[in-house]
């Protein structure tokens, strides 16, 4: 939301300085972006006339002026063709940096005469017409002597014309007061709670309310109108339309509007069209009141809002044709749609210079339907800004007044008299009100006096005395329901700056709760992706439909948790897994030149199974660019991140020893280079390779691995004692011995390393993979998987026929479990 200094003083009588207006918005809530200050730049420029203009000794091309200025009488060489006694224009003194040309002056002689200053141009100031938007004619006298010098305008700058002011202009004049550069624009952040902060006559009375200065009052006078109007108005659907007001103006004249008009809107960035057209726009920044003017020439029959028809489409002024739904609150004549309410009127019904004869709308549209209109057709209008947000239902007949009179003062013409069809929607409910509650809950000491002082000011209507009272807010304050909407209130405009800094107080004996073991699981997963060299992530919980459908964490399909008011068309689904976003963010940094991404992201993800609709998960992702080197780069694979997925796990307390290695079968990962863990019937984890498709779905470059650990199915840990458990001493040396056996082709390793741990649990230790053979000497379709099994005594040095015993026990199991048989 944009606004001049001079038009806020339009509503507020003030002394107050720019940076004291700037600094009172922030304390009362209203965050401004930015503060654009267009004299800054002009600030060393001031007019001047020159009094004599003498050919330069030695130059042909160059004179020598004798100028006035407010620094006196300086002597300055110029170059410029139209340059002549008596001419007004605008004077640089040495030491003024000049934009246009990005010098800064200096006492330097020109062909052997020193110039005291420069005599500038509109392009050297840099303010031309189309920098700074001057109003049309602004340099008549400059283009009347370009057209008499047989140039055109822009030849006659290019020849280096300076600028010619009026004959009127003083000397000394700031030229920014001149050109009328002077007037401060502030750009503020609108909460979507506060739309009356959207006319700058809402601001005013913040401010004013915060002791800025004083609120003006300028009532409404209603314009009673002179005849009947042919042209009815009606609403059909008093949700969505409660109140629907219009008047007819006819024998108007439509054209450009006043200067001040077109100096105002331009300020804020509004391109002026013509006089309906501004002073809609006009009304709809002055006091947060959008209309919409028809050219009652095009209209047919009664003019009624209604919700929409099958079948109904229009063109909007933006020259899209846009396909109307039962949805959406329409405008209609008996021809057909005109618009969509509170969103965007129709071309075929729009106004035009040449239109004589208008009817002009004033109206309230519900703002839930208004944004889901905006949102379902894509249209971001300023009147659906402004809706969407709540508009001020109690100015919807004043706002058709303040139209109407000003329309008549600029292009004339005759009124109909109002026609309001409807009812207003109710005011806000009152509330009930203690003024010691903000001391009880803002910790403010605001005496009840200053209370209902601030109250009035944003004009709350307060009865009631003592500790009981009655506060109605007013029409444009529907967010205030109850006492704590009031108790900011009134701490937002005593200052948020005089909240006190002591913390709340705390129970005697209150201690903070122990962090539980989801919350612990994650903390500690963190610590041990960190030291692993990955880097934490923090992405959206939602993604497109398409990406979602792409993963699941659990073996099986997972139904996916589709939004119904999504923040965004491509963000319509709660995510089943943080995977697809972590790889796009790798992706994003390898695209700006940060390849070898490892990320990680501990964080909820979605399904709709109904049994455990958010779970805990821990994501990782890794795109290998290793950097080249002659000593060649560490292999990064399957294998890589099976390692690091069974370090998290170990971390955070899984049962590593039980878990059992699967088969990944799940379509996001690469056949063959994949697994999963599980304990039990639950799926503990997925890691490996990403498939190629994909890949190409995300548009990611691979390749790129992942795992993913869902925290909620490791096993609570068992509840521990106070004691610590013993330590227990190992004086004997462990001893290891090798076996290896032959096995299908098919079976895991990790099943006969599982197998051969609980050959013997009180001797083996350890068990281990070293090699896996294939070649002479193994049948087709088999493979020699070698195993090293540690074995640690316990209270004595093991005999030979103990440690062949528990041999015999190891080559059991293996054949037992995988059908190992021993190779010889």
């Amino acid at each position: 939301m944009k606004f001049t200094l001079s038009w806020l003083k339009d509503h507020l009588d003030t002394k107050a300085s720019l940076p004291e207006i700037v600094d009172a918005m922030t304390m009362a809530g209203l965050e401004v972006e930015e503060v654009i200050d267009p004299s800054a730049a002009l600030s060393q420029f001031s007019v001047a006339r020159i009094v004599s203009a003498a050919q330069h000794p030695n130059a042909d091309k160059l004179q020598v002026c004798q100028v006035d200025t407010k620094d006196g009488r300086k002597e300055i060489v110029c170059g410029a063709l139209n340059a002549r006694a008596g001419l007004v224009t605008a004077y640089a003194p040495i030491g003024a940096y000049i934009p246009g040309s990005g010098i800064t002056l200096e006492p330097k002689p020109v062909r052997g005469v020193v110039s005291h200053g420069m005599l500038c141009s509109e392009t050297e100031m840099q303010i031309a017409d189309d920098a700074f938007g001057l109003r049309a004619g602004r340099f008549d006298a400059w283009k009347g002597r370009a057209a008499a010098l047989g140039l055109a305008e822009d030849k006659a700058r290019a020849e280096g014309g300076i600028m010619e002011l009026p004959d009127e202009a003083t000397v000394g004049q700031a030229m920014a007061a001149l050109l009328g550069l002077d007037d401060p624009v502030i750009d503020f952040e609108v909460t979507p709670n506060r739309p009356d902060w959207l006319g700058v006559a809402g601001i005013a009375r913040d401010l004013a309310a915060a002791g800025v200065g004083t609120l003006k009052a300028k009532p409404v006078i209603a314009v009673k109108g002179g005849f009947e109007s042919p042209i009815a108005v009606a609403t059909n659907d008093a949700e969505a339309c409660p109140v629907f007001a219009a008047t007819l103006i006819r024998g108007l004249k439509n054209g450009p509007s006043p200067a001040w008009l077109q100096d105002r809107l331009r300020a804020i960035g509004i391109k002026p069209r013509n006089i309906l057209v501004d002073v809609t726009n006009y009304i709809s920044y002055d006091r947060a009141r959008p209309l919409h003017v028809y050219d009652a020439a095009k209209l047919e029959g009664t003019v009624r809002a209604r919700m929409g028809r099958e079948g109904e489409s229009f063109k909007a002024l933006d020259g899209q044709t846009y396909v109307v739904t039962p949805a959406m609150c329409v405008i209609a004549d008996d021809s057909g749609v005109l618009g969509l309410g509170g969103v965007m009127g129709g071309e075929e019904s729009g106004s035009s210079d040449a239109t004589t004869e208008v009817l002009v709308e004033s109206a309230w549209f519900d703002p839930n339907r208004t944004f889901k209109t905006g949102r379902a057709t894509g249209i971001t209008s300023d009147a659906q800004y402004r809706f969407a947000r709540g508009v001020d239902p109690g100015f919807v007949v004043e706002g058709l007044h303040l139209a109407v009179s000003m329309i008549l003062e600029m292009a004339g013409g005759e009124a109909s008299k109002p026609m309001v069809a409807g009812a207003v929607p109710a005011p806000p409910k009152a509330v009930a009100f203690n003024p010691e509650r903000v001391r009880t809950l803002a910790g403010l000491d605001v005496t009840p006096a200053r209370s209902q002082a601030i109250l009035e000011g944003l004009g709350f209507a307060v009865a009631g005395q003592g500790e009981a009272w009655t506060v109605t807010p007013p029409s444009w304050r529907r967010d205030v329901e109850g006492p704590a909407d009031l108790v900011e209130e009134i701490a937002r405009i005593e200052g948020f700056d005089k909240l006190p800094e002591a913390p709340p107080p705390r129970a005697a004996g209150l201690r903070p709760p122990a962090a539980g073991v989801a919350e612990s699981r994650g903390r500690v997963a963190r610590r041990a992706l960190a030291a692993a060299g990955y880097q934490e992530a923090v992405t959206w919980s939602f993604l497109p439909e398409r990406e979602a459908a792409l993963f699941g964490l659990n073996q099986s399909q997972v139904a996916l948790v589709k939004l119904a008011n999504p923040i965004a068309s491509d963000l319509d689904t709660m995510r089943p897994s943080a995977l697809p976003n972590l790889l796009k963010a790798a992706q994003r940094n390898l695209d700006r030149g940060f390849g070898d991404a490892r990320l990680f992201e501990v964080g909820p993800v979605y399904s709709g199974d109904g049994e455990r609709d958010q779970r805990r998960t821990v994501s990782a992702v890794i795109q290998p660019r290793s950097a080249r080197h002659w000593a060649g780069a560490e292999a990064v694979d399957v294998f890589a991140v099976k390692r690091d997925c069974l370090a998290v796990l170990e971390a955070v307390g899984a049962p590593v020893s039980a878990l059992q290695s699967v088969v990944a079968e799940t379509s996001w990962l690469h056949p063959g280079r994949g697994g999963a863990f599980k304990i039990g019937p639950k799926f503990v984890a997925l890691f490996g390779e990403l498939h190629p498709k994909t890949l190409a779905a995300l548009d990611v470059s691979g390749p790129a691995l992942a795992f993913e650990i869902d925290l909620d199915a490791i096993p609570a840990p068992r509840a521990k004692g106070r004691a610590r458990p013993v330590f227990e001493k190992r004086d004997l040396m462990p001893l290891s011995r090798d076996f290896a056996f032959i096995v299908d082709e098919g079976k895991a390793a990790a099943d006969l390393v599982s197998a051969a741990l609980r050959a013997d649990k009180t001797l083996i230790a350890d068990v281990t993979l070293f090699d896996v053979y294939r070649g002479p000497g193994v049948p087709e379709g088999k493979k020699s998987l070698a195993i090293a099994v540690t074995l640690q005594p316990i209270e004595k040095t093991l005999t030979e026929g103990e440690i062949e015993a528990v041999s015999a026990k190891v080559i059991a199991a293996a054949d037992k479990a995988v059908g190992g048989v021993l190779r010889g």
